[in-house]
Order: structure tokens, then C-alpha cells, then sequence
């Protein structure tokens, strides 16, 4: 079985990243709490050890909490991927492009 090549990742979509990973992030986590608030009508669970937390409350936190952090990152690492390609006209080496189904 041959080796597969490794594909060095251009430095600039590694800045692109981050560099939108972190404003998502930060939005994320408000949307999600204002989210919870505007439901539940009370602060989320953000420490389930304390008294007081039930397990419904606990185990939805992490789902809703969950769900957007992933959505987050997609976000991220799609927009990062489409501001290379349209700095530089190419998909960036190594984003691993023939992943689509």
C-alpha cells in the first residue's frame, strides 16, 4: 500500500481559523445562554455539581450547549475555507476537500 503524501496546510487558512473561530465562539455562548434564559426563564446549569441542578436540566444544557458549539465550528471552519478561497482563488491544501458525500 503506497503512503499517502501529507498536504502542508497554507499558514494563512491556519490564521483564518481561529480568527473566526473565536468571535463564533463568543457569540455562540451568548446566543445559547440568552436562548436558555428566554425558555427556561432562569441562568443554564453551568456547573451541574451544584445543589439544586436536576438531571433533566443538566443533560439538556449539554445537549443544547453541544449542538450549538458544533454548529459554531462548522461555521468557523467553513467561513475560514471560503475567505481563503476568495483571498487567494484556491480551496486551501489540506482543508481535505474530497471529504464531501
Amino acid at each position: 500500500m503506497a503512503k499517502k503524501q501529507k498536504v502542508k496546510t497554507p499558514a494563512l487558512y491556519k490564521l483564518l481559523g481561529p480568527a473566526l473561530a473565536v468571535p463564533t465562539g463568543i457569540v455562540v455562548k451568548k446566543v445559547a445562554d440568552q436562548a436558555w434564559i428566554a425558555v427556561r426563564g432562569t441562568p443554564p446549569p453551568k456547573n451541574p455539581d451544584v445543589p439544586g441542578v436536576s438531571w433533566g436540566d443538566a443533560l439538556a444544557w449539554a445537549a443544547v450547549s453541544g449542538v450549538l458549539v458544533a454548529f459554531g465550528r462548522l461555521f468557523a471552519a467553513r467561513g475560514a475555507a471560503k475567505a481563503y478561497t476568495a483571498l487567494t482563488g484556491k480551496y486551501p491544501a489540506g482543508a481535505n476537500a474530497d471529504s464531501a458525500a
